[in-house]
Parts: structure tokens; sequence; C-alpha cells
């Protein structure tokens, strides 16, 4: 009950927030203006992540002070999560250079690794090539990449929020379902669930407010520690959370791939991912965002269920999730700008 309870003012205190950055944006003209890279046509309110970050590590607090988590957690949570969230508050105010966003992110990065006791693929011995420097060298890119995954993906309404629900769910469900009903890592992955949930009210297509970097880049570092958690634990692995992310994972991966072989300018913003390329030629983001949570929990997450329970097979079904979404992309056009 006192879960559920903290759930609820989570959901309730973001979607509050979400409303009061709304204002502030406009009143500050912190505006998305579209231009031949967007994926809307109206100026739009950003930055909006910034209420589930606030709603989101306050309750984190408050299970901290209630001896509900760990202080390695609490830490790695508040530390790193926070050092991301707020390079990306000052870049969606005015830009930062690359450069100093990724130290900032790899940093980030190490601290929550540092906290949450380095990385483990949760299926490989302690003396295997993904432990000790190796490993952590590893988990630090793991981290980085899937922060700045999620920026480049936060590009149609509602889709960031939608996956972060999806991700943060499937791992509950996954962990509950193998037993693990009473960690503290359930707590904390249903309050982001309810922070994203207060957020998306205001997010779903039509947005009315964007959530900036300030927002992407937190979730996709805050899931990229609960990755690292349950592989440590032993509840997850590597695999699993991979196909778990399989949707935004893929595209990103090989949006990123082409353009670096086909000789763009990889770095710079763009809008040939594949999910913006169907956004265009549907005409619709709600389309496109309803059509990547089906794809979620109907394909993906069952095969991340059958990854938990037969790991013995966990390479094979990790294939079959994420070979026909890599195929899919490439067919439709990912990282091609004339697409």
């Amino acid at each position: 009950m006192f879960s559920a309870l903290l759930a609820l003012l989570a959901l309730i205190t973001s979607a509050v927030l979400t409303v009061i950055f709304c204002n502030y944006a406009n009143k500050n003209c912190l505006l998305d203006i579209p231009n031949q890279r967007s994926s809307h046509t109206i100026p739009t309110p950003r930055g909006g992540g910034l209420a589930i970050v606030i709603s989101f590590l306050l309750f984190v607090t408050i299970l901290y002070l209630r001896n509900a988590i760990l202080q390695q957690v609490f830490l790695a949570f508040t530390g790193g999560g926070l050092l991301v969230a707020l390079i990306g508050f000052a870049d969606d105010h005015k830009h930062v250079k690359v450069k100093l966003r990724l130290t900032i992110h790899f940093i980030a990065a190490g601290i929550g690794l540092y906290y949450l006791g380095g990385f483990s693929l949760g299926f490989t011995e302690p003396t295997s090539v993904f432990s000790g420097i190796l490993g952590n060298l590893f988990g630090v890119v793991f981290l980085v990449w899937l922060l700045n995954l999620f920026n480049f993906m936060d590009g149609i309404d509602g889709i960031a929020a939608s996956e972060t629900i999806f991700i943060a769910g499937g791992a509950a469900s996954i962990i509950i379902i193998t037993g693990g009903w009473s960690t503290g890592t359930l707590i904390l992955l249903l309050l982001l669930i309810a922070a994203c949930s207060g957020f998306l009210i205001w997010n779903w297509p039509p947005a009315k407010i964007f959530m900036g970097d300030v927002g992407s880049g937190f979730l996709g570092i805050i899931l990229g520690f609960f990755a690292i958690m349950t592989m440590n634990n032993g509840e997850m692995s590597f695999f699993t959370w991979l196909i778990l992310f399989g949707a935004f994972f893929v595209d990103a991966t090989v949006t990123l791939i082409r353009r670096i072989f086909t000789g763009q300018r990889w770095y710079s913003a763009h809008r040939s991912h594949a999910y913006q390329i169907l956004a265009r030629r549907l005409g619709s983001h709600k389309r496109v965002t309803a059509i990547v949570i089906l794809l979620n929990i109907f394909w993906l997450y069952p095969l991340a269920c059958f990854s938990t329970l037969y790991p013995t097979y966990n390479l094979l079904l990790t294939c079959v999730a994420l070979i026909p979404l890599g195929w899919g992309v490439y067919r439709l056009g990912a990282g091609n700008e004339e697409s």
C-alpha cells in the first residue's frame, strides 16, 4: 500500500510540475521552433522532462530516508542521474558543446557504475572478459550510449515516455515472474513508471510540451542504472534488457551506423530515424507511437520473458527479437536523409 501511495503521489507531482514547467517555458520563450529537421509543425514548449526528474528523485529520496533502498542505489540515482539532468537542462536553455556534454555523461556514468558495484552481464563468470576494468569500461560506454540513444529517439510526441513505461514495466513484471516480489528495485521501477505517466498526460500526441534533453538523457541513464542493478543481482541478464530496449536500440544503432558509412555528419541533428520517416509517411505521431507500443507488447516483451525463463537460449532469442527489427528499420531507409 505504501508503494502504491508513493507511486500515485509521484504521478500527481509529475503531472502538476509538467503544467508549471509548460507555463515557465512559454513565458521564457523556451520553445522548440520547427525547422527542416523537425518532426513537428508548431512551436512547442520544451524541457518538461524536468518534472520527471524532480518527481522521481524526490520520492527516491523519501524511500532512502525510510531505509527502503540502499545508500549506494540512492547515490547512484541522485548523483549520476542529476548530473545528466543538469547538463540536459542547460542544453535545453542554451546549446552546450558536444565535448562538454559527453564529458559530463561519462562522469555521470562512472559515478553510477561505481556506486552500483561495477558491471556484470548477469550470465558470465567473475573471471570473464566482461569483469574488472574491461567490464567497467564497457559498462560506462553502455550507459553513455543509452542516455544518448534516448536523446536521439525523443523526436515525436509521446514516444520516449511511453517507451520508458514499457521498459520499466516489462522489467518489473519479469522480476515478479522470477520471484522478486520483495526487492527494492520493484518500488523504484514503479516510481519511474508513475513519474513518466504524469508527464505523458501532457506529452501524448498532440503534445502540449516536449521532454527536452533534461528528460531524455535522464531516463536513458536511469534505465541503464536499473539494468546494472538487476544484472549485478542476478535478477535479469544483459540479453533480456537488450530485448526490452530493442525498439530504440535498433533504430538508433542502425541509423547511426548507416550515417557513418555513407559519410554523413553523423553527429549533426537530423530526422532520418526510422520512427521519424514513418511519422512523415503516415502523417501522424500518434500512429507511430502506438505502433511502437504494440511492437513492444506483442513482440519484444514475450521474447524478453522467454530469455529470462530459458537463459540457455538467450542469444538466439535476442537475435530473433532484434534482427527482424533491424531489417525493417533498414528497409524504411533509416540513416538516409532522403527517405
